[in-house]
């Protein structure tokens, strides 16, 4: 078979830093694993099948593997490495209903993802060990980019940055939201509901029209897509009879090949706004006055709350702000919010569009929080195109623009850093990233219980969260040493007294690691389960043998389910 050597992204500095991810694993060997129920001589039958559809230039086994399992896992947390049998990269959708036909006659299953980059929850390991790693990358066609309604239709490979440069390089007036680090999938991005920072951030919200390959080899596409001559095909969401687009979100019933996506104009000006605040407790008041501007239509896009904490592990390792044992005391966070130049809390948000409607917008912002928030400190920093045209996203300064002009980068990368003490220390992290109602007195007690468990196993509070019209997404990063047992262990802990915590309280994370999905899914409990019963009825119908990444998101074929 091949030799994984080739690399992954035209862009050096997204290859470095994908290199430089599988650079230092905790297990360097690659233990053999065989798909669960499959015999030696099978599987390698099946792989020569495989070989002789894709070449041998496109299937990897043994120690070509060490980019297909979690750079960040934790031996502790599992009794057995998420580790594929093999990998495959297709380059078209001929070539995976070919594989899928092998796959079948062997009922041999796959884990399919698009980059990879899902750091933090597992990233391309399988969720069953002997999967088979379906790696989608080499599928990276734009197939179309609609400069007048604002899409574009990608296959899964496609990177953030790789949507950007296309838009740029062919200087149309569109703008594509990016996610925290411009070397993840679009496609993948979406389909697992991550977020950006721009008008289109909330980038699930956003697919119109997909192609999907279901296990059988079937192919169909979804809302106006799905007729042949439809001249609305990625325009809406709009379609005739169910909607079944969200049967593919975070999903093993399909492999989505082709994807419609909205993008944002470009807009003639943008100002990039912050507000912070001293106190831990303002917290409460920043939810309930920033939720009704969300509410109103007055701040009508996403708005990023952050604690300060996570702020400075983008300038610096926890040594540098403070050597002492146990988490940063309070009195030092408070220096700490002099030298970083924000608040405890700070809040971050943009407004884009024709000048004078974005001035009035932050007037309206101004007069609520002189009012409902005096102590608070807002500033604003309003970016223009030359001459009334429209502004250039690479114009706006790093520090106001970036991903909140659809910039991609790799800016917070040093985050996972933060608990580095060592020269061959190795950063790494995890997320407990529960849904939270949009309510002042609900966040602040769910802040302070979770900077309370953070410290019990002697971490710092990293948290963010997405403020929508009506809930928040909080995310408590938990940042680690790889390397230091002691951490791995902490940090492990550490998320199940969060999950355990935020259960009680009837939240539920949005996403999972692969360890968690059973976890998490195990909370949706109405009706003895009756939401999972559904989806594995339809998993059992559209997919028989199982094949398409058993257990994700906690959906387990007939076959492995009693496991």
């Amino acid at each position: 078979m091949a030799s994984n050597s080739a690399s992954k992204y035209v862009d050096p500095q997204y290859q470095t830093a994908h290199e430089d991810l599988f650079s230092n694993p905790l297990t360097a060997t690659i233990e053999t694993v065989l798909p669960p129920g499959i015999s030696q001589e099978e599987f390698a039958l099946a792989l020569e099948q495989i070989a002789a559809v894709l070449g041998r230039d496109s299937v990897f086994v043994g120690e070509d593997l060490k980019e297909y399992v979690d750079p960040y896992e934790i031996p502790e947390a599992d009794q057995q490495r998420h580790v594929p049998s093999a990998a495959l990269c297709p380059s078209s959708v001929l070539e995976i209903q070919a594989v899928l036909k092998v796959l079948n006659g062997y009922k041999i299953p796959v884990w399919t993802f698009s980059r990879g980059k899902n750091l933090g929850y597992g990233g391309p390991a399988p969720r069953v060990p002997g999967c088979i790693a379906l790696d989608l990358h080499r599928m990276n066609k734009i197939i179309e980019v609609n400069e007048k309604f604002g899409y574009a239709v990608v296959e899964p490979g496609v990177t953030f940055g790789d949507l950007y440069e296309h838009c740029a390089k062919n200087k149309l007036k569109l703008w594509p939201s990016t996610a925290s680090l411009g070397w993840g999938s679009v496609m993948g991005n979406a389909l697992d509901r991550g977020l950006g920072f721009i008008p289109t951030g909330n980038h699930h919200e956003n697919i119109a029209g997909m192609e999907v390959v279901l296990a059988d080899g079937d192919i169909i596409r979804t809302g106006q897509f799905a007729m042949s001559n439809s001249a609305s095909a990625h325009i809406t969401k709009l379609t005739f009879g169910p909607s079944i687009d969200g049967l593919f979100l975070q999903s093993n019933l399909g492999i989505v090949t082709k994807m419609g996506i909205n993008l944002t104009p470009q807009p003639q000006a943008y100002m990039a706004c912050t507000f912070d605040v001293p106190e831990f407790d303002d917290i409460e008041t920043i939810t309930d006055v920033f939720g009704d501007l969300r509410r109103n239509g007055t701040l009508p896009f996403m708005i990023y709350v952050f604690y300060i904490g996570e702020w400075a592990t983008i300038f610096g390792k926890r040594s540098d702000w403070w050597k002492g044992d146990g988490p940063i005391p309070d009195w030092r966070l408070q220096e700490m919010q002099k030298e970083l130049d924000c608040g405890i809390w700070t809040v971050k948000w943009g407004l884009y569009g024709p000048t004078h409607i974005i001035k009035a917008q932050f007037e309206e912002v101004q007069r609520v929080l002189e009012k409902q928030m005096p102590k608070g400190n807002l500033r604003q920093y309003l970016f223009t195109g030359e001459n009334g045209g429209l502004l250039e996203a690479e114009s706006v300064p790093q520090l106001h623009g970036g991903i909140r002009v659809g910039v991609p980068s790799m800016w917070n990368i040093p985050m996972v850093s933060f608990y580095n003490r060592r020269d061959d220390s190795v950063g790494a992290h995890g997320a407990y990233s529960p849904i939270i109602p949009l309510d002042g007195k609900i966040v602040l007690e769910w802040a302070k219980a979770a900077k309370a468990i953070s410290a019990s196993e002697g971490f710092d509070l990293l948290a963010d969260f997405f403020l929508h019209e009506r809930y928040a997404l909080f995310v408590c990063m938990l940042v680690f040493d790889k390397t230091s047992e002691q951490q791995r262990t902490g940090v492990h802990r550490l998320f199940h007294k969060l999950f355990e915590a935020g259960s009680k309280r009837g939240f539920a994370k949005y996403r999972a690691h692969v360890n968690h999905m059973d976890l998490n899914a195990e909370l949706f409990d109405f009706n003895n389960h009756a939401y999972r019963r559904f989806v594995e009825t339809l998993k059992d119908s559209l997919d028989p043998n199982g094949i398409l990444s058993p257990g994700k998101m906690g959906i387990w074929p007939r076959g492995l389910r009693d496991h």
